[in-house]
């Protein structure tokens, strides 16, 4: 009798330490503080505005090289036109990526701190969860590109204008949303590459350096993020020319659309001008979003420190990990 108990009682032990693995990610994922998940969107919310703000120009040049079809002449003027509109879509669009990614990144990482380095599931974790949040914040990005694409091509000379423009003449789906399909095959990888990438090389750059914590000096973040952004603008420039010129076609008279689609802008553009013209507009590309990363994981983390999102949690994946675990000792 007392082998059978013994024998029970480590059965019940097993399956609650195998249950409680799916459960103890989703605990963890829910159990995120309210001031420590908004401590991660607010850091989120002040870097991506950072970067906008600093490097906006770059991509104005970057949108108007990628648009003009053939030989047209680019305009090197305004560079700044319509971030006053942009401004407005980045703010909601960077709260609702971190309010989705920091939740899911923590859901999805292996528990023990230890297993980081040698888990494949920390790529597959990150991966997930910046693409995952990449698209939660599509909803927002998709329109706040649009019409950033149109004012800074000249077709519009106020954000309130656009909008209203576009969402009258051309409707919602087609207008707002136009070329949703293409952005998401841009930025889904996009988000997904930068963010592993980043996520990867700082962990293996701590473990090198000896770092507590996966912690990184700010100039060590800024150039794991600007080698990061720089690989991933690179790999994604095609996709991010057919996004452009499907935003970017129509205009104030209501034109019909030049391309009916992804394949079709990828043929036409390939027929028209070459294979060469997909990687149009890589230079900027690559600057800006080399320095938007090096810049953005910069303020990211000195955000992230300076709102004590880091110490927060710490101390809640400790509180976490230690506990309910006395509930399954034998």
């Amino acid at each position: 009798l007392m082998i059978l108990n013994h024998k029970s009682h480590f059965s019940r032990t097993f399956c609650c330490r195998q249950c409680s693995g799916g459960g103890a990610r989703l605990q963890a994922a829910a159990g995120m503080e309210a001031a420590e998940l908004a401590g991660h969107v607010s850091a989120g919310v002040i870097a991506g505005t950072a970067v906008e703000a600093t490097l906006y120009p770059i991509d104005t040049i970057k949108t108007r090289l990628q648009a003009a079809r053939g030989g047209a002449s680019v305009n090197w003027r305004n560079l700044y036109k319509g971030i006053g509109g942009n401004l407005a879509g980045v703010v909601p669009a960077c709260a609702v990526f971190f309010a989705v990614y920091e939740p899911a990144k923590r859901m999805l990482l292996p528990l023990d701190d230890d297993k980081l380095m040698h888990s494949d599931r920390t790529i597959t974790a990150h991966l997930t969860a910046a693409a995952s949040a990449g698209l939660a914040a599509s909803i927002v990005r998709v329109p706040t590109e649009v019409v950033k694409s149109r004012m800074q091509t000249g077709q519009f000379t106020s954000a309130r204008g656009a909008v209203w423009h576009i969402a009258s003449r051309e409707g919602i789906a087609g207008g707002l949303f136009a070329g949703f399909g293409s952005f998401l095959l841009r930025d889904l990888p996009f988000d997904a590459i930068e963010f592993a990438s980043y996520e990867q090389m700082k962990i293996t750059w701590s473990s090198v350096s000896g770092s507590s914590g996966n912690e990184i000096k700010p100039h060590e973040s800024a150039v794991i993020g600007a080698v990061a952004g720089m690989l991933t603008g690179a790999v994604t420039t095609p996709l991010d020319v057919v996004k452009t010129r499907l935003m970017t076609q129509g205009g104030m008279k209501g034109e019909t659309r030049y391309y009916k689609g992804v394949m079709d802008c990828v043929t036409r553009t390939v027929a028209e001008e070459g294979w060469f013209a997909l990687l149009k507009g890589i230079s900027p590309r690559v600057t800006f979003i080399g320095l938007g990363g090096g810049v953005f994981f910069f303020v990211l983390e000195g955000a992230k420190k300076a709102l004590g999102v880091d110490k927060r949690s710490t101390a809640s994946n400790m509180n976490f990990r230690s506990g309910g675990s006395d509930d399954l000792k034998p």
